[in-house]
């Protein structure tokens, strides 16, 4: 299936998981849809039928409010059945609003609580690097949560320690939870910050399949840690999503879900 194809059906799944869960972030998860799906199909080595294979690359979505994004793209690319999907956010589910490993193949690290991904994702590289094994980590992370003082922390001994093995992505949509980003907390000039820390930075957007598979190649090269700032749009797919705080917690009902279902068909015909 083409790439495209699958983005559209992750959508589409975001959509009804979010919409019968009565749960929220949906713009969080729409924002990173084809970064998460571009990392599986370009970048990491991983095997649906093996998920633990010990020769697998590490991914962890430390925005873990966009859980519905990586359960969804998982089940799409084979890792478990697509109906599990429709116990997103129910009583003695797996598949908890914020992604949980427990029991969800190919989830490798549960997250919830904003700042800790690339922090355990740096010890994951260093560990493999220490084994001398050619494993790749992949971390994940949303702009807001580069106000947290440990993503720095993280990214200086990354540095420190030259792991080119790390990437870490950042979905840079602007909208954190209640108000933009510059007037939350300013992270420009974003690229700077990174490497000023020593990181090698790239800029991408997260919505051009071609553009981010050129992008992780350049990474997969890199001699020091990367970071690539995916400029996206949240709420991306769905036009009255797009762009809105409102839609950092607003689950869709009724005429809003029946319009986005709609829109996201006729966009496919």
């Amino acid at each position: 299936m083409k790439i495209e194809k699958i983005s559209k059906q992750v959508r589409l799944d975001i959509i009804k998981m979010i919409n019968k869960g009565s749960s929220s972030h949906i713009g969080s998860a729409l924002s990173c849809v084809d970064l998460v799906i571009s990392v599986y199909k370009y970048f990491l080595n991983h095997d649906p039928n093996n998920p633990k294979d010990p020769d697998r690359d590490i991914f962890i979505l430390s925005k873990g409010h966009a859980g519905a994004a990586v359960y969804a793209t998982l089940a799409n690319l084979g890792f478990f059945d697509r109906a599990t999907l429709d116990t997103h956010y129910q009583d003695d589910s797996d598949l908890s609003g914020h992604v949980s490993h427990k029991n969800v193949p190919g989830v490798e690290f549960s997250t919830g609580s904003l700042g800790h991904g690339l922090s355990v994702g740096t010890g994951v590289a260093l560990a493999i690097r220490k084994k001398n094994q050619m494993r790749k980590v992949c971390v994940l992370l949303s702009d807001g949560e580069c106000d947290e003082g440990s993503i720095w922390e993280a990214a200086m001994f990354a540095s420190h320690h030259k792991l080119n093995n790390l990437l870490c992505i950042v979905d840079y949509n602007k909208l954190q939870s209640l108000d933009t980003v510059s007037n939350t907390l300013e992270l420009e000039p974003f690229n700077m910050k990174w490497e000023s820390f020593g990181w090698k930075v790239l800029e991408v957007d997260g919505h051009d399949f071609k553009a981010i598979e050129k992008t992780l190649i350049l990474a997969s090269e890199s001699e020091k840690p990367v970071c690539i700032i995916a400029n996206t749009t949240k709420g991306k797919g769905v036009s009255f999503m797009e762009d809105s705080v409102l839609w950092h917690y607003r689950t869709p009902k009724d005429d809003e879900f029946n319009d986005a279902i709609s829109e996201l068909i006729q966009d496919d015909q």
